[in-house]
């Protein structure tokens, strides 16, 4: 279903119910994947999206259009995991590199995360990088997304985007061959 048939449908009184579980299973796998690879833990990425689609639910009747549907749902899902992110680490009086510590023993233990030495490695490698650029990076590598796109969902300039994609390649590359 398109977007504006999903708009539509939970616009419509009659059909609301519809129109959003179908927004929700349009959309719930690509979110909780994005917030998966802030966040790490399996059970914190469900606890928020199921967050972020309640979110969306309370506030879908405000959506103005004036962006993509998608773009709207990501930029809730990005400013949650932020959000997510900045409380856990005010909430524990934890610097960066304790949070990143706590982050990178959960991906050790997890026994949601598969794959291979390389790609946990990878993963440690993206927790050494500050939110905003693991962010950029995890929307531009892992979710292909244009410069245009990830800039209207995080509202930042092309520009200072491509400058964040290639310090977090760059200190990425850095930790792989050290």
């Amino acid at each position: 279903m398109e977007d504006n048939e999903l708009l539509a449908k939970i616009r419509d009184p009659e059909t609301r119910s519809y129109g959003f579980n179908m927004l929700v299973r349009t959309y719930q796998q690509r979110i909780y994947w994005h917030v998966r690879k802030m966040v790490i833990d399996h059970d914190d990425a469900d606890d928020l999206t199921q967050e972020i689609f309640i979110k969306i639910h309370k506030n879908i009747e405000g959506f103005r259009e004036d962006a993509q549907l998608y773009t709207w749902i990501y930029r809730i899902a990005t400013n949650e995991c932020l959000s997510f992110l900045q409380r856990k680490k005010r909430r524990f009086f934890l610097p960066i590199g304790d949070v990143e510590g706590e982050l990178s023993d959960k991906l050790d233990k997890s026994s949601h995360v598969s794959g291979d030495e390389i790609q946990l490695k990878l993963q440690k490698a993206l927790l050494k990088l500050p939110d905003k650029q693991r962010i950029v990076f995890n929307m531009k590598y892992f979710d292909d997304m244009s410069y245009d796109e990830i800039a209207g969902i995080t509202k930042t300039s092309v520009g200072a985007l491509k400058a964040s994609y290639h310090h977090a390649v760059k200190k990425i590359e850095d930790f792989l061959t050290a």
